[in-house]
């Protein structure tokens, strides 16, 4: 296995990516990009990696989606009781990575989570399909339970018990990773792939470098 794995390459050679091609601020950036990818990928174009570190100063990290872009800030939502949102209500510096291969990109974020305001959870969960509803009131996020009918069961008890509107949980919303880094990279042939990064300075301005592969 170890062979075949090595053996893996891909020599990358769609584009390329100079201080000279972005825009002066990332989000702006990031939207551009993000809009070219949607239209190619056939599945899930706003999925991205988060990256939390808890209480136990170990990093975790999974496949979230993005659910929005406001305030220089990239939202998604969860449950608040999940593995991810108690590491960032100790630490809530996060990162996010966003990997496009059909052109041949990377987007890596850091930044702070805060949580988004009731209101605006509120009329995201609003637009939601009834079955998610259900699922935010169905499932003990992250937390072990005996086997999946009971979590059938719990969704049965649930469809009942809401037959109307469906209110947002209490422990259930959003948050945004308000960016103070983000690098966008693009691949390039013999592994010399170009890198731009932006950093937020103090009067809230990015100043943009160019990182060596």
């Amino acid at each position: 296995m170890n062979n075949e794995l090595q053996n893996m390459r891909q020599d990358y050679s769609s584009s390329s990516l100079t201080k000279a091609d972005v825009l002066s601020n990332p989000i702006d950036q990031f939207s551009a990009w993000f809009n070219q990818y949607s239209t190619c990928a056939k599945h899930d174009a706003n999925a991205m990696v988060l990256s939390t570190v808890g209480a136990n100063n170990r990093p975790s990290s999974r496949v979230v989606l993005l659910k929005g872009i406001s305030n220089g800030g990239f939202e998604f939502y969860t449950n608040y009781q999940s593995h991810k949102a108690h590491d960032i209500s100790v630490n809530n510096l996060v990162s996010l990575v966003f990997f496009w291969p059909e052109l041949e990109r990377q987007v890596r974020v850091e930044g702070k989570a805060e949580k988004l305001s009731e209101a605006e959870s509120d009329a995201y969960f609003k637009e939601r399909p009834r079955g998610s509803k259900i699922g935010a009131w169905t499932s003990p996020q992250s937390q072990v339970v005996l086997n999946r009918q009971m979590l059938e069961d719990r969704m049965a008890e649930m469809e009942k018990k809401f037959k109307a509107e469906i209110e947002r949980p209490d422990n259930w919303g959003g948050y945004r990773v308000v960016t103070d880094s983000i690098e966008f990279w693009q691949g390039r042939s013999n592994r010399l792939h170009d890198r731009i990064i932006y950093i937020k300075g103090e009067n809230e301005s990015w100043d943009i470098k160019r990182l060596a592969p």
